[in-house]
């Protein structure tokens, strides 16, 4: 699922910022939808899903102990 979301923890990827993160919450709540630009009436709910995501993400690689 979600081919185009890349890996956003090192070592895959070692610069990670809100940005990369962001663009992994639009890129799956947009596959999860199944739009890619939802109608005026849905877009609030669009909008608060990827900030929800954004934020369960950035959190997650925030908390990530990486060995190595």
């Amino acid at each position: 699922m979600c081919q185009s979301i890349k890996t956003l923890r090192p070592p895959f990827t070692e610069d990670v910022g809100q940005p990369d993160v962001q663009a992994a919450a639009l890129q799956y709540v947009r596959k999860i939808s199944g739009f890619r630009q939802p109608a005026a009436h849905n877009k609030a709910a669009f909008d608060e899903a990827v900030e929800t995501v954004a934020r369960a993400t950035a959190q997650l690689l925030d908390q990530l102990v990486i060995k190595g």
